[in-house]
């Protein structure tokens, strides 16, 4: 099997069990999560632009990402 179908067929299993363990975590919770795997894909392709090391480039992304994505529920307006 060539390695793209493979990848594709890994994600097709893997992308509804992720999006499923997700449906009893508050929205800050939510929020942490989604912001530290944004931020880690973002320092780990531009750390690879760049021409740095692309695991401290998610390392420090995803920190940050999930710092800004805390920081957000917290910071938020009560409604």
């Amino acid at each position: 099997m060539p390695y793209r179908t493979s990848l594709a067929a890994a994600l097709a299993v893997a992308a509804p069990l992720a999006l499923g363990a997700c449906s009893n975590m508050t929205a800050q919770q939510q929020s942490t999560l989604s912001g530290g795997a944004i931020g880690a894909g973002a320092g780990a392709a531009g750390a690879a632009i760049t021409g740095g090391v692309p695991a401290a480039g998610a390392a420090i992304g995803g920190a940050a990402g999930a710092a800004a994505g805390f920081l957000k529920e917290e910071l938020r307006e009560p409604r």
